[in-house]
């Protein structure tokens, strides 16, 4: 067990499903994460949790029947709803011998790659 799992909450802790988290909540997190913020860096995080939570629980309110099944993907991916794969054509860039003429060095149309030496794992 880590020192910080055994701190007491702060004070003024929110109840389930409170709006926001408050500022001594967040500063509470930032010292159990052992975070070094400066205080906007924190603010903006803090808002940022607090948009995230927001959205967490306008979808928890959505109310879904029963004969709602359970998903991976809100709407299904079949070969009606989704595109059909593009054909794998090569094409021709108009402009390659500029693209060449940037490398630092070419040999037969190809840049040439310095070796990178590597270490041998067991």
């Amino acid at each position: 067990m880590h020192d910080s799992d055994q701190r007491a909450a702060p004070s003024g802790v929110a109840p389930p499903g409170d709006e926001a988290i408050t500022p001594e909540i967040f500063a509470h997190l930032v010292d159990l994460a052992a975070l070094e913020l400066e205080a906007e860096e924190a603010e903006y995080l803090r808002g940022q949790l607090n948009g995230q939570l927001k959205a967490v629980r306008e979808l928890a309110a959505i109310q879904a029947g029963e004969d709602v099944p359970i998903t991976s993907h809100g709407v299904p991916y079949t070969s009606a709803t989704s595109p059909a794969l593009r054909e794998d054509a090569a094409v021709v860039c108009p402009d390659s011998q500029a693209i060449l003429d940037q490398a630092p060095e070419v040999e037969e149309r190809y840049i040439v790659v310095p070796d990178i030496p590597g270490t041998e794992l067991e």
